[in-house]
């Protein structure tokens, strides 16, 4: 590669407050500890013109290269790197925004402990943010596509079933149910959604707050669930309500009168207009416009269903909107909305069902001694790797269509690093990407995903088939782990 400067920018959603402290952050956390690592040399600290600029040079263990880095913290993270020759390997310059990436998210997943988050829709009901009940996250995690779930869900029925009904009816059950659980499969997904983003009420908008550790615990004991209800109604009828926006004057007006003082270097504001978001990926896609909800969790997730696009609905968490840009949700979208237009909740059940009705009415029939001992029992595990290395197929050609329709395949890659840092830090050793390939997750590893978009978005291939495609890129991703 040249010797060219390699430069990035990573939208953080820290409030100014915050500007000195992450700065600090990366620097202990990830500067400093690398300095003593004898990989980083050169370290410096400095304002320049307001902002924290951190500087270091990475150095090759060999000695045949150096990186010099420049690291400017604000609302919005710039990072400069020059190479002082040719050799060096382009997967450094990658490890280090990656590091840099990681070392932000976990500063924000810090902040946001200490955060009010106030989420409203014009012209929709306030409503408190939706709390973690077990009914909700069994929900969802049959409808966000983990097929883990649906699998051993459906072997506990099929017990009880057996006992006290005929096989056949037991089986027949248990299919309809499936069935029935994908064609109402938009209704299930509505149920979960706070609001309907429509036309006419196309726009949320999210009020952050941050609080000053010494302040939180006192601040939880006075205001409980519904006081903080009480308030968000407030800030909401002064200000959205009579058409003026949430900002700290208003805002903190309302605030003032629960003893909080507002102060505009904590408070964030941001106004995201999800219907034409959703508007433009399904134009990309060529599909009909879907319903549209959002859920009021501070879970950054985002889900497309339906038994067909003509009756697909999309849910959007207001984490995902606080913890994304615009351009990486749309990007986001465009995964989903791949999902939608395959059909791929219908293909599943029609694996996951297929499989049940081989091993109730083949196997146990004509082999129920075999399927009674212990090879019974690996069978069982070893059908359900294959299903869900089957099911990474599936989204790695969702993430191959979004790239190929929303063109911008390394925002997505941002976007997945921003979305699973952990995982991916976690990813980072050797035996951990070949479990990752193994276990019983339907999403290829996170390591995998961000390369091969980052590999579309410098040479963008020309694909006939995606799920082709995205099945050989897999086999040969999980190979190459070994």
């Amino acid at each position: 590669m040249s010797e060219q400067a390699f430069s990035f920018s990573i939208e953080t959603e820290v409030t100014p407050a915050h500007y000195d402290e992450l700065a600090k952050y990366i620097f202990e956390n990830y500067i400093n500890p690398m300095a003593k690592a004898k990989n980083f040399t050169n370290i410096s600290q400095a304002v320049e013109e307001g902002t924290n600029v951190l500087g270091f040079t990475a150095l090759d263990p060999e000695g045949k290269w150096q990186i010099d880095v420049s690291v400017k913290t604000g609302k919005t993270v710039q990072a400069m790197m020059q190479p002082n020759n040719a050799n060096v390997p382009k997967t450094v310059l990658e490890r280090i925004k990656e590091d840099l990436i990681i070392a932000i998210q976990y500063f924000e997943d810090a902040v946001r402990r200490s955060t009010l988050y106030f989420a409203f829709v014009e012209g929709k009901p306030v409503v408190p943010e939706k709390s973690p009940l077990r009914r909700a996250r069994i929900i969802e995690r049959i409808l966000f596509g983990n097929i883990l779930f649906l699998f051993v869900l459906m072997i506990a029925i099929s017990l009880v079933l057996f006992i006290f009904l005929e096989v056949y009816i037991a089986a027949l059950v248990l299919v309809v149910g499936q069935i029935l659980l994908v064609v109402f499969g938009d209704r299930l997904i509505g149920a979960m959604a706070q609001w309907a983003v429509t036309e006419q009420n196309p726009t949320v908008h999210i009020l952050q707050y941050h609080l000053p550790p010494q302040e939180l615990a006192q601040f939880r004991e006075r205001f409980p669930r519904e006081k903080l209800l009480e308030i968000k109604k407030d800030i909401y009828d002064q200000t959205l309500a009579v058409g003026k926006p949430i900002e700290c004057e208003t805002a903190g007006e309302v605030m003032s009168k629960y003893g909080l003082a507002c102060q505009p270097e904590n408070m964030g504001t941001k106004r995201i207009n999800v219907y034409q978001l959703v508007k433009k990926a399904t134009q990309m896609f060529g599909l009909p416009m879907p319903k549209v909800g959002i859920s009021n969790t501070m879970v950054a997730n985002a889900a497309a269903s339906g038994p067909s696009p003509s009756r697909g609905i999309v849910l959007i968490t207001t984490g995902l909107l606080v913890q994304l840009e615009e351009n990486e949700i749309l990007t986001v979208l465009g995964h989903e909305l791949s999902h939608l237009k395959s059909r791929d909740p219908v293909v599943l059940l029609g694996l996951v069902t297929s499989e049940y009705l081989f091993r109730i009415f083949v196997l146990l029939n004509y082999f129920s001694y075999f399927f009674s001992s212990i090879f019974g029992l690996l069978y069982v595990f070893g059908i359900l790797g294959l299903i869900y290395f089957v099911a990474k197929f599936f989204e790695a050609r969702a993430d191959l269509e979004s790239a190929i329709k929303i063109q911008n395949p390394r925002v997505l890659a941002e976007a997945l690093r921003k979305i699973g840092f952990r995982r991916l830090q976690f990813e980072r050793s050797p035996a951990m990407k070949v479990q990752e390939w193994i276990t019983w997750n339907p999403h290829p590893p996170l390591y995998f995903r961000i390369a091969r978009l980052e590999s579309f978005a410098e040479n963008a291939p020309k694909i006939k088939h995606t799920l082709i495609r995205s099945a050989k890129d897999c086999i040969q991703g999980f190979f190459a782990a070994f």
